[in-house]
């Protein structure tokens, strides 16, 4: 019987030590997820780092990796992000060829994106720009005449949002 894949957002936060990424990844790896995406950095505690994991998987096999995941005694906290209750961004750097004439379409483009153009030449822009992968494929989609020669995405990087029925009873 088949069994559908979700995409699943996995915040993991560990001890800010050497070889703690590469212990939980290839826990991954040996269990056969691909990971879409991969973000870490240390938190406001210097001793501790979150990763940030995108992968696809079944309910079924993401309940044995988070559970495998937090024995592992670099690992503090395990949690399944919502997309309805998280925030969650990435970054993206492009390299886009413009001649002159094309220029004020495409900084129109940009600034509906909410991007910035952070260097600018005769022959092209680099764009930055910030948000959802929606939003970041919206954005691709709109420039699609134009030629990106240079492309690089952070990964989703994620947190929960903030709950704002803390005070009440259930």
């Amino acid at each position: 019987m088949y069994k559908p894949l979700r995409e699943e957002i996995v915040s993991v936060l560990v001890l800010n030590q050497a070889n703690v990424l590469t212990r939980v990844v290839s826990m991954f790896g040996r269990r056969g997820f691909n990971i879409d995406s991969l973000t870490v950095s240390p938190t406001a505690d210097p001793s501790l780092s979150r990763i940030t994991i995108v992968f696809s998987a079944t309910e079924q096999s993401m309940q044995q990796i988070i559970t495998q995941t937090e024995k592992l005694e670099v690992v503090k906290e395990v949690v399944v992000l919502s997309r309805e209750n998280s925030i969650y961004r990435e970054l993206v750097l492009m390299r886009i060829e413009c001649g002159l004439d094309k220029l004020t379409t495409l900084k129109a483009i940009v600034e509906t994106f909410r991007g910035k153009i952070v260097d600018l030449s005769r022959d092209g822009i680099v764009v930055e720009l910030t948000g959802t992968p929606h939003k970041i494929n919206g954005f691709l989609d709109a420039i699609s005449e134009y030629s990106i020669t240079h492309m690089t995405r952070t990964g989703i990087t994620a947190i929960e949002g903030i709950n704002d029925d803390k005070g009440e009873q259930e």
